[in-house]
């Protein structure tokens, strides 16, 4: 990887809340809300995608693994390979009930779900 190529591929965290999340297939799927990162290594584990409601009213969040996202310029936008319909099933929670970060068996959910393995 160039230095330039490195610093293209650095952005805050702050500018990760509000982007775009399309399917491959381009459909627009919701946006990132917040990121999940492990406390101890640094890491950005989820992507959290609110997807559907109105206005903040009947939206559900999505913990995508961060693995999954790729982002693509001409979007300006995450793409990953998730549909709709498959967000329909897809392990989520509401404002008023988030998951408990903690939790193994809630990694191993949305990880399994998404055919991905804990990593160490």
């Amino acid at each position: 990887m160039t230095a330039s190529t490195a610093k293209e591929d650095n952005i805050r965290a702050g500018r990760v809340e509000g982007t775009p999340v399309f399917s491959t297939n381009g459909e627009y799927l919701g946006t990132v809300e917040d990121l999940v990162i492990g406390k101890r290594d640094g890491r950005v584990k989820y992507a959290i995608m609110s997807f559907g409601g109105f206005l903040g009213i009947g939206e559900e969040y999505h913990p995508l693994p961060w693995d999954m996202l790729d982002y693509d310029e001409a979007q300006k936008g995450y793409v990953v390979p998730v549909t709709k319909e498959q967000l329909a099933s897809a392990p989520r929670f509401s404002a008023r009930a988030e998951p408990d970060w903690q939790d193994e068996a809630y990694h191993r959910d949305v990880e399994g779900f998404y055919g991905q393995s804990r990593r160490p």
